[in-house]
């Protein structure tokens, strides 16, 4: 299994942070078909068949861990440039 580890700060309130969470969820649901969910403690799952991950807001800084089933192996570069889009666009 591969894995993609992402921390970035950001200046958002906390209430903007997880805005800004949820509609990268929605987004990905709408593109890749990802099912997501908020537990009890704030973080952001998600999954579909081969990835699944999380994400974590702090106070100024948002992680993703996503892990990969072996299929999607070849495409984690690309997929880490997404998420990395993602949170241009989403955390500043």
């Amino acid at each position: 299994m591969s894995e993609i580890r992402i921390t970035r700060k950001h200046k958002l309130t906390a209430k903007k942070a997880r805005l800004a969470a949820e509609k990268v969820a929605t987004d990905l649901k709408e593109e890749f078909d990802l099912s997501y969910a908020w537990d009890d403690e704030g973080v952001l799952h998600f999954e579909r068949t081969g990835l699944h991950g999380q994400l974590r807001l702090g106070r100024g800084q948002v992680s993703v861990h996503v892990r990969l089933g072996f299929l999607l192996i070849p495409f984690r570069a690309a997929l880490e440039r997404e998420i990395h889009d993602y949170f241009d666009q989403r955390f500043v």
